[in-house]
């Protein structure tokens, strides 16, 4: 294991750019069984509808379909890593649940899978989804490969995240002072700026000097955002 472990980290972790580690990736998947890979990224900004970067190499037909229908919306996979982080392996029980979807997958050659999501403290989730276009994903198999599959998960989060957040989220590398930090806080309790300088015994102008360049800083159109900002990438 820990050899395997190795020879895959060297192929991945020396990639400079994501479509280079997710060629390495994909190639990883293709050894432990799998004819299809996918990751999704999903950043924690904005709130109301946060962005997905998605890499896979599925047809462009699945591709242009999945689009289409809009079945990031719909796809159990997706659902399934938004409230655990445990492994998910296609099923009977998930193919009931969203008959249409699996029916449609399935006749654009995705018959078997699994899929495991990851979080990291800034917020930002991953989801690999490993398929095939044939034979199911029987228990012998899972105890064969659960541990490299489980490694997997967080060698994908960890090295794509890293080549993707700079272009995609750079407030991800945010450094605010303490100054910042110890305003924005207050702010998220709800205190207004005049509360602010009293508690922290500070004059109003410093306060909204902090909190402007927190808004700079942060690519934030108010203060309420900002703090909103900072929550979700665990800044505060």
């Amino acid at each position: 294991m820990f050899n395997w472990q190795e020879q895959q980290m060297q192929s991945m972790l020396s990639a400079k750019s994501a479509p280079v580690f997710f060629d390495a990736l994909s190639g990883v998947a293709k050894q432990l069984g799998f004819d299809y890979c996918a990751y999704d990224m999903r950043l924690p900004w904005p709130v109301a509808e946060p962005k997905v970067v998605s890499l896979n190499n599925y047809s462009s037909s699945w591709q242009q379909r999945y689009q289409q229908e809009r079945y990031q919306k719909v796809d159990p996979t997706v659902a399934h890593g938004r409230q655990s982080n445990l492994p998910m392996v296609w099923s009977d029980k998930h193919v009931a649940s969203n008959r249409p979807f699996w029916e449609d997958a399935r006749a654009h050659g995705l018959h078997a899978g699994w899929a495991q999501s990851c979080y990291d403290a800034k917020g930002i989730s991953g989801l690999l989804n490993l398929s095939r276009s044939n034979d199911s994903v029987s228990h012998k198999e899972l105890r064969e490969i659960s541990l490299k599959l489980a490694w997997l998960v967080g060698v994908a989060h960890e090295g794509l995240s890293q080549l993707l957040i700079e272009k995609h989220m750079p407030e991800a590398a945010t450094q605010l002072t303490e100054r910042e930090i110890e305003v924005l806080r207050w702010t998220a309790d709800g205190k207004t700026s005049g509360e602010v300088s009293e508690i922290m015994n500070i004059s109003d102008r410093t306060v909204n000097f902090h909190i402007s360049n927190t808004l700079k800083k942060l690519n934030a159109t108010n203060k309420t955002a900002a703090a909103i900002k900072a929550v979700r990438l665990g800044i505060l």
